[in-house]
Parts: C-alpha cells; structure tokens; sequence
C-alpha cells in the first residue's frame, strides 16, 4: 500500500495542460484525467513529458483527478466484504476442527487458527480509514483546484499573465488596448501569485498528510495489526481459540470513565495506543459509535461496521436513502456518526469529516424526520454542505445531520415541547463532542435548527447550552424564548428567517391570537397571508425569532413555503451558508 502522490501524477499531454495567459481555466474538478484510464499513480518520482520536460506543481494540480481517488478509496472499502467472508470461513473451520479434536493438540490448533482470524478482525477499520484517508484528500485537491481556476480567472480579468508552469507577470502594454503597467498592475501580479501559491500549497499539505496517514496504516499492517498489543490483537489479552475477542486484560483502560463528559472521553481516546483503539473499533464497535468524544473517523469506521455485521440489507427496507448515500462517491464522504434503527430510527450523518474542518455546521429537522423518510433530509444537508463550498472554496467545511430525537409525527405531537426538551441534553452532548474531537484549531460551530427543529435547537441552547458560534432558526414555530439573549448566545450570533409565504407563521399561534385569526379566516377560505393577515408576533412557543424586536440576525428569505429555505440558488440556503463559514 503506498502513499498518494498527487505530485508524481502526469500531467497532460502537451495541448491540453494547464490554462495560459488570456485562457479560461477548466472548472474545478474537470480537468484532465490522470494518465492510465483516470486511475491516480501512486509512489512514482517526477514523470517527464514529451521531449524531457519537468512537470512542475501547477501542471501536476491542473491534471490531478480528485475523482479517481474517491473512487480508489470506495475500491479498498469495498475489500471489507472479501474480508468478512474470508474471516467467517475461518470461524466456522475452526469450530469444525474444535468440535472433533480434543486435548492439548486440538487446542494448538485452534489458537494457530485463531491468530489469522483475529489479524483479519483487527485489519477490517483500516479499508474504511484508507477510504476516509482518499476521499479527504480527494477533497483538498477540489479546494486547491477551485483555488487555483479562481486564480486564474483573477488573472485573465486583470490582464496578468500566468504560463504553464503557473509564473505570474505583467501583460504587454503594446497593442490596440494597452494593459496599465503602473503600481496597479504590478499589485495585480502579486496577488494572482499569492492565490496561486495558497492553491499549492494547500493542495502540497494534503499530499503530505494523506501519504503520512497511509504510511502508517502500512506499518501496522506489515506488524500484523497488533504493534506492541497482547496476542490476538488484543491488548494484554490472550488468544480466543474460537477467534473472537480474547478476555479483557486491564479493561478499565479500555472504557472511558463512567459519566464522562466528550472532553474527557477525548483525552481518554487520546491516551490509548493505536493498537487499543483500533481492537476497540473492531470488537467494540457499539461504545465506539455513539460515543461523543471520539474522533469523528472512529465512529464512522465503528458503525459501518455495525451495519456490515448485519447484512447487506440492513438498511434495505428502512433508511435505503442512508445506504445510498453511504455508498456514493459524488460529492464530500459522507461519515455515520450515529444510528440506531429502532422506532422511528435516528442517525447522525456528517458530509465531510467536521474533526477536520474549518467550518462545521450541524442541521436539525422537523416534524416527520425518521429513519425511513431520510432522503428529503439527505438533500438538505448535502445542499447545504455544497453551499458551504461555494462561500468558502478554499477552506474545508462539513454539514451534520443531527437527527438524534424522536421527532414529532403528527401535527399534536407538534404541538407540545416535550420532544425538544427530551432532545436538548443529546444536541447540548453532540455538540459538545464536536468541540472536543476536533483536531486542528478550533472550527467555527453552527447549529440550524429548522421547524419544529428550531425549537429543539432553542430549547437545548436555553436549558443546557449549545457548543455554537452561531445559531440559526428557520420557519420557527417559536424557539422557547421571547428574545435571542434568552439563548446563551452573544449578541449578534443567532440568526433567523422566515418566508413571507411560510404558512408556520399563521398556524402556529399562540393559542389566543390563532382563535382571532381563525375567526377572521373562516371568512376568507384561502391559505397563508391572504388569510391570516400579517406573520404573527407571538407563535405558539414564543415571539417569532423573525421578528425584530426578537433581536436575531435576519437571514434572507424567498418565495416557496415552508420548505422553500432549501432551494438551491436561493437567498436563505445561501445566507445560512455565509453565516456558517464566516472566519
């Protein structure tokens, strides 16, 4: 297994290289495919093209296919399936074996049997991790390349030449239309060389980081996944002859202390070895995949896991959308932080990895959110994930649907609090989570709460307080408060729209002034304002968040009712989207 190289990929063949002076640059992410069917090369030196020309850093950028690494990454994911039927071949030979051969042979052979069925259990996270490891990288490159066309497109507008080897100058001033060679212009060069060497360099680290990850991975296959654990993989424990888990040996080290808050399960996590993480992952993926505090990586790993163990039809019939999803290659990875498919069944999804990510923005739904209907909100969070990309091309962003509580079903159930105040010590834990797996600098947190989801999000911010640098409330029945001070937040941090045509406003009332506006309706059998009037101050679970005298920030709305703030291209997903990823 050796490391990507984005750096030791052709470049393309002479004529279709990298945009010049005066040419539009391709659109990130459609460049030209790497040499050899779109495959990416991995571990090579420094090609040559044509007559022995070195291919320089802003040529290899321009033909990296950040496509062909997802795709190399769903392949060695998709190993884990050829592994699990290997690993249960073994199982049931050794059972057969066990079942006629008794005494001190029979069990040495058993724990000879044992050895490679273990090195297989413990070997299952790492083609999830290589995939996380190539789909991440595969997403720098698409930062680094839209960078770099942004570049270029600066260039061409301001009359600065770039030449393939991505060298900035002055344009000549001889001609019809002379270009201004003064100070202006020679602003314009260094600022066009400034963009062009921050897409480098970022597309530069993401190599190094990817291939360091990977060397690891390799080293610790090479020592049979073990490093420095007991026998079997286990650490301090001894072979299970039946190729399962040996008895804990030391187990208190492997649980995080009991009532943990996610800071401390995150020094917890911290102070295991990579051998006593990785048997957690692989025998213990339950704890590992619900518990906040853990790297984001981890749990995915954990719960897809969970899912391989139970077929490939585990989410056939309730969550097909999830699967989907879990199994695309078209935009950000996408990582299961949780799921549970009991009852109406819940899962937390995160597009991107948020432990890596500048930006993290995590979306709660609202009524008639459930395991089975997911899809709608898969849309959502994938549009708002994309939206993210578009106001910050540059820097990493990762969307969260946080779908942790039994939503309302039933426009009754709606009608009390009760399920938001269930939720709020979970959202007020998640997202403390967030903040403690996170592993750079600390990323810039916003929740979106969105219908009755506002509600769950005001009633968690004000009962146990949120993790949040921002908070936004979209087409709100009321969020539990009369004024956004009432929030926990600083002033200027929570945010709120709501579409004139959003007939929650009209409905949603509190109880006197919806019989007023009844009355008034029942007159005028028609939908929404023509009905009801003016949006209404007071909502069912306090002031409207929409209203000034809330004191919220006002996201832009436009026409299309309730669902309306998710169409693409409109004011309310793209003014979310400013909001998250503010510096």
């Amino acid at each position: 297994m050796n490391p990507p190289r984005w750096s030791g990929t052709r470049a393309p063949v002479v004529g279709a290289g990298p945009p010049v002076t005066g040419t539009r640059s391709p659109v990130a992410g459609g460049g030209q495919p790497l040499v050899g069917g779109g495959q990416p090369l991995v571990g090579g030196g420094q090609p040559l093209v044509g007559g022995g020309q070195q291919v320089g850093p802003y040529q290899r950028l321009w033909a990296a296919d950040p496509g062909s690494w997802r795709a190399a990454g769903s392949a060695w994911r998709a190993v884990l399936e050829v592994v699990d039927r290997r690993r249960a071949e073994l199982r049931a030979a050794g059972a057969r074996l066990l079942a006629g051969w008794s005494g001190p042979a029979g069990r040495a052979a058993g724990a000879r049997l044992a050895g490679p069925t273990a090195v297989l259990a413990l070997g299952r996270p790492a083609f999830i991790e290589i995939d996380q490891v190539l789909a991440e990288f595969a997403a720098a490159l698409t930062r680094a390349r839209a960078l770099l066309a942004a570049a270029v497109e600066a260039a061409d507008a301001a009359g600065v030449l770039v030449d393939r080897h991505g060298r900035v100058s002055r344009a000549p001033t001889a001609g019809p239309v002379a270009r201004d060679a003064g100070p202006d212009a020679g602003h314009a060069v260094r600022a066009v060389a400034a963009r062009i060497a921050a897409a480098l360099t970022l597309a530069e680290t993401a190599d190094r980081t990817a291939a360091g990850r990977l060397t690891v991975l390799a080293a610790a296959a090479r020592a049979g996944w073990t490093e420095h654990a007991g026998r079997a993989g286990r650490p301090g424990g001894d072979a299970d002859p039946a190729g399962g888990p040996a008895a804990p040996g030391g187990a208190g080290s492997l649980r995080p202390p009991g009532g943990a808050e996610p800071a401390d399960v995150r020094r917890w996590w911290d102070g295991l070895t990579a051998a006593q993480r990785r048997w957690l992952v692989a025998h213990e993926p339950t704890l590992v995949g619900r518990t906040d505090g853990v790297p984001a990586d981890a749990r995915d790993q954990a719960n897809r896991l969970l899912l391989a163990e139970r077929g490939p039809g585990a989410l056939a019939e309730r969550g097909a959308a999830l699967a989907d999803r879990l199994g695309s290659d078209s935009g950000q990875r996408a990582y299961l932080l949780a799921l549970d498919q009991a009852g109406d069944g819940r899962a937390v999804l995160a597009i991107g990895n948020p432990d890596r990510a500048d930006h993290v923005v995590s979306y709660v739904p609202g009524m008639q959110a459930d395991l089975p209907g997911i899809g709608a909100e898969l849309i959502r969070v994938d549009r708002l994930a994309e939206q993210c990309a578009v106001e910050a091309p540059g820097r990493a962003s990762a969307a969260v649907l946080w779908l942790d509580y039994d939503a309302p079903d039933f426009v009754d159930e709606a009608a009390s609090d009760s399920r938001a105040r269930d939720a709020g010590p979970a959202l007020h834990r998640f997202q403390e989570g967030l903040r403690a797996s996170n592993d750079g600098p600390p990323a810039g947190q916003t929740v979106v709460g969105y219908s009755y989801g506002a509600l769950v999000v005001g009633t968690a911010a004000r009962d146990h307080g949120l993790a949040a640098d921002q908070v936004v409330l979209l087409g709100a029945p009321g969020v539990g408060v009369d004024r956004a001070d009432g929030l926990g937040l600083p002033a200027g941090q929570v945010w709120a729209g709501t579409a004139r045509d959003d007939p929650i406003q009209y409905a949603a009332l509190a109880p006197g002034e919806l019989l007023e506006r009844l009355a008034v309706g029942v007159f005028a059998p028609l939908a929404g304002p023509l009905a009801f009037g003016q949006p209404a101050e007071d909502l069912w679970f306090g002031r409207n968040p929409a209203d000034a005298a809330f004191g919220a920030g006002r996201i832009p709305t436009g026409p299309g009712g309730h669902a309306g703030y998710w169409t693409p291209g409109g004011p309310a997903l793209a003014g979310v989207a400013e909001v998250a990823t503010r510096p």
